[in-house]
């Protein structure tokens, strides 16, 4: 079954198949069509190296590669010079984690960053300190945001780097990070951003908030996968080592010959972003407030994350006494996760809402709901409707759930070991 046709801008076009509704999106967006018509050339007749300065592939090539850095660049309020393209936020986060921290060791080995952090950032600060550096990994309040108290008190003489996301892939919800910024600048210390999951989502602006390097991609934008970028601040001038070695493009920060198609795929749907952003966000908006009603409508449902400093495009959302995996395969009409797209493979709760101090029962029975550019009234309306009815029916299957009614105190129960 096909959904109807939908118009986006000026594109006319037709998603199918229907199911199930994709209401995943912190994973990855759909390319929007216009974006994959801008890429389409470079991947036929202007098939040239960016490199290649000898004749009219390359330089048309490194003119494509340019503009492209120009969009990115106008997105966040940056100097174009300040954009180096990577294969996406999992290197962009490498490089400027690994990249400043060994950069700067001799004046330092201490790294702080939050419990919540993604894996690209919580994985890549313990890879250094296997080889000798020092992390703290601070607690979110209960709400999913770090204070800027807890944050000074981490800090020590030797602490060199602060990484925090800008906006959390499991919650969404948006840290203060102007106000952390303010802070590192005032102590000398570098500042990393994993800005991934915002952009589009929320002005970014780089010329007012002191961040030092920001991570970005363009598959969470409606672009391609495989292609991301890393801000590096100029004014002041931040320093990071490379990390991949050979011939020396994007000023010497990342070698390796840069993916043409791609980048404008990049460019093309962050210049997009800019221009439809302010109007796309009141809409999701309005859907995301359509579903948060519908789903609080449920018995022992929880949202998980601070409400008012939040993308509007994120619902995580707790069933209590229902099983996460189980409701899962109930609502395959719905293409959702239990967590992010990197760990929702696991049977383990989610670590992000663990930290939060939720239960593990809370943690494992979270469903995170993202929705986006192609998402309908219809589309939330559905999703509503099928969660009233299947948790309904799976707590009719939970003792649990009979015990919880009859109003017995389940955390008292001293359960029988066999």
């Amino acid at each position: 079954m096909n959904a109807p046709e939908k118009n986006v801008g000026l594109v006319h076009f037709e998603t199918a198949p229907h199911f199930p509704i994709y209401m995943d999106y912190s994973a990855t967006t759909p390319i929007d069509p216009r974006v994959a018509d801008k890429m389409i050339p470079y991947l036929r007749e202007q098939f040239g190296n960016p490199a290649s300065r000898s004749h009219m592939y390359g330089w048309s090539a490194e003119k494509a590669v340019e503009e492209a850095r120009g969009h990115v660049a106008a997105l966040v309020n940056a100097d174009p010079r300040e954009i180096i393209w990577t294969s996406g936020a999992t290197e962009s986060n490498n490089l400027a984690i690994k990249g400043a921290a060994q950069f700067y060791k001799t004046k330092g080995k201490h790294i702080i960053t939050v419990k919540t952090e993604h894996k690209a950032v919580l994985d890549t600060v313990r890879e250094l300190e296997r080889v000798g550096f020092d992390a703290t990994y601070l607690e979110p309040q209960d709400n999913g945001l770090i204070t800027i108290e807890q944050l000074t008190a981490a800090i020590r003489p030797d602490t060199i780097l602060i990484s925090v996301m800008l906006v959390n892939n499991e919650i969404g919800v948006i840290q203060p990070i102007a106000e952390i910024g303010e802070l590192c600048r005032s102590k000398g210390i570098i500042f990393h951003c994993d800005a991934a999951q915002a952009t589009g989502k929320m002005v970014i602006d780089l010329q007012k908030t002191k961040v030092d390097l920001m991570t970005f991609t363009a598959h969470k934008t409606y672009g391609p996968k495989g292609v991301g970028a890393l801000y590096v601040c100029r004014k002041p001038r931040v320093r990071i080592e490379a990390q991949m070695h050979g011939g020396g493009h994007e000023r010497g920060l990342r070698s390796g010959t840069l993916p043409t198609h791609q980048i404008v795929g990049m460019g093309e749907a962050f210049r997009l972003a800019k221009e439809e952003m302010e109007s796309e966000i009141a809409r999701i908006k309005g859907l995301r407030d359509r579903l948060a009603k519908g789903l609080q409508e449920i018995e022992e449902t929880y949202i998980n994350g601070d409400m008012d400093h939040r993308v509007p495009h994120n619902l995580n959302v707790s069933f209590n006494y229902v099983e996460g995996e189980s409701l899962i395969m109930a609502i395959k009409d719905i293409a959702v996760s239990s967590g992010s797209a990197c760990t929702s493979a696991s049977l383990e709760p989610s670590y992000v809402l663990r930290a939060l101090g939720r239960s593990d029962e809370l943690a494992h029975s979270s469903i995170r709901f993202t929705i986006g550019r192609f998402s309908t009234e219809e589309d939330i309306d559905f999703a509503i409707n099928l969660l009233k009815s299947k948790v309904t029916k799976l707590r009719d299957l939970s003792p649990l759930w009979d015990m919880f009614k009859e109003g017995i105190d389940i955390n008292s129960i001293q359960w029988a070991a066999h």
